[in-house]
């Protein structure tokens, strides 16, 4: 892929489903264009998977809470939830204030761990939805 295509595979990663939605209807708009075809498809794919007989489906994407930190730790706590989540300090700040708070949204059992791993290492606490 070229470097722009890249970038821009990189900034979609970073939205909150709420975010996604609103760029889906702004292309939607922009181009003339109607997603409610390939979603058509992408929803078909399951109902023929559950009627495998096997109806148990594996969580593919969770959503990294903060739920409360450390107040001696409320700096580096900070500094984790930025870097994760690429917000300026004020956001940044008001995210960590307000917990319990979604920090991450629709990402991978691995990028989850890890994010959870990173900030509890400087005392928040976290859970994996």
């Amino acid at each position: 892929m070229s470097p722009k295509t890249d970038e821009i595979l990189e900034s979609l990663k970073k939205l909150s489903l709420l975010e996604a939605s609103e760029l889906v209807k702004q292309i939607e708009d922009a181009f003339g264009v109607s997603a409610a075809a390939s979603a058509g498809v992408v929803m078909a794919a399951p109902g023929a998977a559950a009627g495998g007989g096997e109806a148990a489906e594996e969580k593919t994407e969770f959503d990294v809470v903060l739920e409360s930190f450390d107040a001696a730790a409320k700096i580096k706590v900070l500094k984790a939830v930025r870097e994760a989540t690429g917000l300026g300090l004020g956001d940044a700040k008001a995210m960590v204030e307000a917990a319990p708070k979604t920090i991450k949204e629709g990402v991978s059992k691995d990028d989850a761990e890890a994010l959870k791993k990173a900030i509890e290492e400087v005392g928040g606490k976290v859970t994996i939805k």
